[in-house]
């Protein structure tokens, strides 16, 4: 039974690892495709992260698991003092976040919807919100969440930039060109048939 068990966590997570990215490509005959594996031999056109996993999937199997469970959220501002108090607990304990910063009224107005006030930093694990920052409630939700105890980050590995709560609207699409007007040709009488 032990063994049985060992293979469903295997199949776990390689399934989570396999589902971590996804490929968009266009064939020679110009047909798109969508796919968890890199093109064969045709021209990527781009690669995404999907929702809620981290931007490397090369986490250690007990980290990657972590991540997608429980992804981490941090709301800081600039020039808050807890803010990078917060953020440098974060990546001292080596938990992959992304950072969403307040900066306008919009971005303080999303926060309001995430969180109910204003209070900075938030840290959202998962469903969980923490407004303020202590580093012992902070060490004591990561640790709940099933976070490793120590940094288990590859070497490698480079935080997301930060982005604003509230992403600007995108740009208004280009203004189509007013339509030309069709030359008509004067049609001919219709005389019957005629050889």
């Amino acid at each position: 039974m032990k063994f049985n068990n060992k293979i469903l966590f295997c199949s776990l997570l390689l399934a989570t690892a396999a589902q971590a990215q996804m490929y968009k490509s266009v064939g020679p005959d110009g047909k798109v495709t969508y796919s968890d594996q890199p093109p064969a031999n045709q021209k990527q056109v781009e690669k995404k992260n999907l929702p809620g996993v981290a931007e490397s999937n090369n986490f250690p199997p007990e980290l990657a698991i972590v991540v997608a469970k429980n992804p981490v959220t941090l709301y800081t501002a600039t020039g808050c003092s807890p803010c990078n108090d917060g953020r440098n607990l974060l990546k001292a304990a080596g938990v992959p976040f992304s950072e969403k910063t307040v900066n306008t009224a919009a971005d303080q107005e999303k926060l309001k919807q995430v969180s109910g006030d204003t209070q900075m930093p938030l840290l959202v694990i998962a469903n969980v919100k923490i407004r303020g920052y202590s580093a012992d409630e902070w060490k004591d939700a990561i640790a709940k969440a099933g976070y490793p105890a120590s940094n288990k980050l590859p070497k490698d590995y480079r935080y997301p930039a930060a982005e604003p709560a509230s992403p600007p609207p995108p740009p208004p699409a280009p203004k189509a060109e007013p339509a030309r007007p069709v030359p008509v040709t004067p049609k001919k009488p219709d005389t019957g048939f005629q050889f």
